[in-house]
């Protein structure tokens, strides 16, 4: 998986748990509107014990949603929600709830479960529950268990279960692996919409968007930036002679020389046409006229063949730096006018010259 393509899924990740905290917040208020409820019901009923163990899984609620809007932590919120609703669905199956209708409630348990963890953890906890009601089932006599059931409610619990629990797998598993491919498309056609499909650099739309934030970086902390504009050769000449398959390959040959160059730091794109863009951030004038000269150097010395032919490509450069500039616009018209400058002076070459003193 690219790098890309792995940034976007962790943004879809974030994003994801994000909203699982919200439905996991409006779930845990709607709990308590349940467990009040039908406390207070039992505690009219008569069914004392049950109202008040009902209103201890309220309070336990309560507590976990304010240690929530205290920390802000999600993972703890969603351990502490599963944990006090899979000790409620223990209670309602070993106590019978009321009417021996506890059991019922352990059909929320797979939406939930799937939803709030991994496909795998959810099965785990899933099992677990299903056997703790197993053994519940099979032996009424134990301790701690206070309802009998019968063995037609037994077999149909556990048949209707088991149906619902395959069924939540499958829609969670449909519904992760429909997310994966939404989020594999969305960052598919971002990459192409920010990269040049022939060399594989950056476009000229995500170059002009990395020079704003550079140069918001640099009104911000000062941070100096220089670019540098390049441009082949007589570049229509190696069209006409050679044709544009020729063509084509140097543009991609120049893009893998100069990326070679780079540091990671740096930012390569086509700017349009024969022209590319270098954007070097942290750099000053005398770094990045370095660094020109160096690939100007590479070029001029690297053997550039198609169909076993050599072809003629030099560069020309013109290199500016912020720290002479006010805006964007202006670093480019002097990048663009010093590139026209070294075409002027013959071609192959760097301006500004550097000169000794």
């Amino acid at each position: 998986m690219s790098e890309f393509r792995q940034t976007r899924f962790e943004a879809a990740r974030a994003d994801e748990e994000v909203r699982v905290a919200r439905v996991l917040t409006g779930l845990s208020v709607a709990a308590l509107f349940f467990l009040a409820g039908i406390s207070i019901k039992s505690w009219f009923s008569d069914h004392t014990g049950h109202a008040l163990a009902l209103a201890l899984f309220f309070l336990l609620v309560v507590l976990n949603l304010l240690v929530f809007w205290r920390t802000g932590n999600r993972g703890r919120n969603k351990t502490g929600m599963l944990t006090i609703v899979a000790g409620l669905f223990i209670y309602l199956v070993a106590s019978g709830g009321e009417s021996n209708t506890g059991p019922l409630w352990l059909y929320v348990f797979p939406p939930l479960v799937f939803y709030l963890t991994s496909l795998r953890t959810g099965t785990i906890l899933l099992l677990a529950c299903l056997f703790f009601t197993a053994v519940v089932f099979r032996f009424p006599g134990l301790p701690f268990v206070f309802a009998e059931y019968g063995g037609n409610f037994q077999l149909r619990f556990f048949a209707t279960m088991l149906f619902s629990s395959l069924f939540c797998y499958v829609l969670e598993a449909s519904r992760r692996n429909a997310r994966n491919d939404l989020v594999t498309l969305a960052a598919s056609y971002e990459q192409a919409a920010r990269t040049d499909e022939l060399t594989g650099l950056a476009n000229r739309r995500d170059m002009q968007h990395r020079m704003d934030n550079e140069f918001s970086r640099y009104q911000r902390a000062g941070h100096h930036f220089s670019v540098v504009l390049m441009d082949l050769d007589h570049f229509k000449r190696i069209n006409d002679d050679f044709g544009h398959d020729a063509g084509d390959e140097v543009l991609q040959q120049f893009a893998w020389l100069m990326q070679s160059l780079c540091r990671q730091s740096d930012l390569a794109a086509r700017w349009g046409g024969e022209e590319f863009l270098l954007l070097l951030p942290d750099t000053s004038l005398l770094q990045a006229l370095t660094l020109a000269e160096r690939l100007r150097d590479a070029v001029e010395g690297h053997e550039f063949v198609h169909d076993g032919q050599r072809l003629p490509v030099t560069i020309s450069a013109g290199v500016c730096s912020i720290s002479q500039c006010n805006n964007l616009d202006e670093l480019l018209r002097q990048a663009d006018q010093n590139l026209y400058e070294a075409k002027e002076a013959g071609r192959n070459r760097i301006a500004p010259r550097v000169r000794s003193h």
